[in-house]
């Protein structure tokens, strides 16, 4: 599995208008093909008298699956251009359908690459993205008189906490990237004077706030 990836943070859409004509973005994270096709249809039964549909989604963390769709705007207008905005930002398991209304006003070929890219761009802009990232579950065991020295050291260090449990001692869930578990234990270890105990749990990707437009 890659170690991450970046997604949109939610579901949403956003709309804005060019020359009279509407141009609303629905855009879903989607974890399969089937999903991605059901979201396309959902939003085309919903918009029957659009003039266009238009869409476009990319599935899996290396984009395996690709699919375009101008519906009946001039080849390579609006899929293509939708497809292109998901894939520049860097976003993947991501859908969007951008549905026109037409307002009278032609746009020409530019003008409709142009408002089905920024239609798309200014929805995920809209929604946020985050960064999945592949992590592990290690429930760590401290007795009670330690456990102050450890959470202060794990919230210095921005350790993602997943839940504290009190029994007759302490265990803190934490998730650590996968390449840095040996580390991170080397660390309490060593912060604790060995008297602690580790167990590891499942390994997922766990979501972080993320942008894109930052440099």
């Amino acid at each position: 599995m890659k170690s991450d990836y970046l997604t949109i943070k939610n579901s949403g859409t956003n709309e804005i208008d060019i020359k009279k004509s509407q141009f609303i973005c629905y855009i879903a994270r989607v974890s399969n093909e089937e999903e991605a096709v059901n979201f396309v249809n959902k939003v085309k039964e919903e918009h029957k008298k659009a003039t266009h549909n238009c869409h476009a989604y990319v599935i899996g963390a290396n984009d395996d699956i690709q699919r375009a769709s101008d519906n009946g705007e001039p080849s390579g207008t609006a899929g293509v251009p939708i497809l292109e905005a998901i894939k520049s930002i860097g976003i993947h398991n991501t859908a969007a359908v951008v549905t026109r209304y037409f307002g009278g006003i032609k746009l020409g070929a530019g003008g409709l690459i142009r408002a089905y890219s920024n239609a798309t761009t200014k929805a995920i802009e809209h929604v946020g993205v985050v960064k999945e990232i592949l992590q592990t579950e290690i429930t760590i065991t401290v007795d009670y008189k330690l456990f102050d020295q450890l959470n202060y050291h794990l919230n210095e260090n921005h350790i993602n906490i997943i839940d504290t449990q009190y029994t007759d001692k302490v265990a803190v869930i934490v998730s650590i990237d996968n390449p840095k578990v040996e580390d991170f234990k080397a660390s309490i270890i060593e912060l604790l004077n060995d008297r602690v105990a580790f167990q590891d749990g499942e390994e997922k990707y766990f979501e972080i706030d993320f942008n894109p437009y930052q440099n």
